[in-house]
């Protein structure tokens, strides 16, 4: 049944593709992703468009109409790119593909249409719109792609085994798109990947956490690593999340699973941020509870440190995921150090020096830290749920009282080294440190006001006790 969605295709770049593609009789098809988000109603900046014969060539004539200055082109792959307005918009000749076993590089040979739609990863990633006049907008859906949009089904267009032996990337993709799009994948493919999950190991982990990262920016997040759990995929790069996964119970003292626990967090804060480094401050969390794990007879279960040796985990795994080992991966890692410190505000009475010690270290990311530490607050008792949040939210107000009245966040101490070395004569060396230590304490501990002139009276008192003189008369 061929639909046509010509009432879809009205902006400039097909008008002028299809005016081209008509007058030299070329065959030209827009497919894949864009098709795909234009059924489902989602919107779309990338434009695909499959020649059979050149693609260099009708990307230099439509740029040439659209007026477009600057085309990229790849002589050696047969695609051509080019900004238009707010869209992106690739060119590349229809291809057949043949894989190695030890490479997700195929050989690559000119291709039909249908060569081109039998290499895609998904029958929802195959749907092509003619652009030739004769049938503009006509769809063609050989692997019933249109249905599965309906049904909400993630499927390969050939068998699930070769789709995924060839390109193992695309197991990643099919749980990216089943947690971005909320589709469920079908069995023989769910089946497909656990069987060939210890394929991700010729992929780069670039590629790997470029689709782990799209499935923590997606609504539910739990969803997609559900499925990397359930199919062995996360095993095969995320070994510290896997080892959270579990509950031990002893003289009848369990602990959480503290693998849920942490996909739980995930998801409540992500309806509060679209930060993903503050997703992954929720996911790294808990991280290092499995290697703090001892068990109390009188207590029960703990995790002592936890929150201190998660820090220090947090740089390793950066490093082997690829991720980036700069002021993001500190960001996370103060968060994860951080994440125990309000709640314990909350459990006890909240002193002005407290919640002042803990502005100064959080700094500027205070807010986000109250938003994780507020993520994680999953019990199912909902009466300690309310309590906690209510109490939360004391400790709060006090943040923001404290901070007006004494101006804590990101200080530095009013006193600096250099007037300490230039009050005492003195070399750079440790006592300086000393002072300015004992001086910070002090503010902190409310023991006298972030001003210059209590913190030099205070500064020369330290001095008197260090055995130290003014030179300055």
């Amino acid at each position: 049944m061929s639909h046509n969605y010509s009432q879809y295709l009205k902006h400039p770049v097909f008008k002028v593709a299809s005016e081209i593609v008509t007058e030299k009789n070329v065959e030209a098809y827009v497919i894949g992703g864009f098709v795909r988000d234009l059924l489902l109603d989602r919107p779309s900046k990338d434009i695909d468009i499959v020649v059979v014969g050149s693609g260099l060539d009708l990307a230099k004539a439509c740029a040439e109409k659209l007026r477009v200055k600057k085309v990229s082109t790849f002589e050696r792959f047969g695609t051509a790119h080019f900004r238009y307005k707010d869209l992106e918009v690739e060119f590349v000749g229809a291809r057949k593909e043949s894989y190695r076993s030890d490479s997700r590089k195929p050989s690559v040979e000119d291709g039909s249409l249908r060569d081109d739609q039998n290499r895609r990863d998904f029958s929802i990633n195959a749907l092509a719109l003619n652009l030739h006049k004769d049938h503009f907008g006509e769809l063609i859906d050989p692997f019933n792609g249109r249905v599965d949009l309906d049904k909400k089904i993630i499927r390969t267009p050939l068998e699930p085994a070769k789709t995924y032996s060839d390109d193992p990337l695309r197991m990643m993709r099919a749980i990216r798109f089943a947690t971005q799009l909320d589709f469920k994948i079908e069995n023989k493919s769910l089946e497909a990947i656990a069987e060939n999950a210890h394929r991700l190991e010729i992929i780069s982990r670039e590629r790997i956490v470029t689709e782990l990262n799209k499935i923590i920016l997606s609504d539910t997040p739990s969803r997609g690593f559900k499925l990397l759990y359930s199919t062995k995929l996360l095993h095969q790069f995320f070994p510290e999340m896997i080892a959270l996964q579990g509950i031990e119970t002893r003289d009848g003292k369990s602990h959480k699973d503290n693998f849920y626990h942490t996909l739980e967090v995930l998801d409540n804060i992500s309806e509060n941020t679209p930060n993903l480094w503050l997703r992954w401050s929720a996911l790294l969390h808990d991280i290092a509870k499995p290697a703090t794990k001892r068990f109390d007879t009188k207590v029960g279960w703990t995790f002592h440190g936890h929150e201190d040796l998660g820090a220090r985990m947090v740089p390793k795994i950066f490093k082997r995921l690829k991720l980036p080992l700069d002021a993001k991966m500190k960001y996370v890692q103060k968060l994860v150090r951080l994440h125990l410190r309000p709640i314990s505000l909350v459990k006890g009475f909240v002193t002005d020096s407290a919640v002042r010690r803990l502005l100064f270290e959080a700094g500027d990311d205070i807010d986000d830290l109250m938003v994780l530490c507020n993520a994680d607050i999953t019990s199912k008792n909902e009466f300690k749920v309310k309590k906690y949040k209510k109490n939360f939210a004391t400790v709060k107000e006090k943040l923001i009282a404290v901070e007006e009245k004494d101006r804590i966040r990101n200080f530095q101490p009013p006193v600096s080294g250099e007037l300490i070395m230039k009050t005492f004569g003195l070399e750079p060396g440790e006592e300086i440190g000393t002072i300015k230590s004992k001086i910070k304490d002090a503010i902190l501990e409310g023991v006298i006001a972030n001003n210059k002139e209590e913190a030099y009276q205070f500064m020369l008192e330290i001095a008197k006790e260090l055995g130290l003189e003014s030179i300055e008369k």
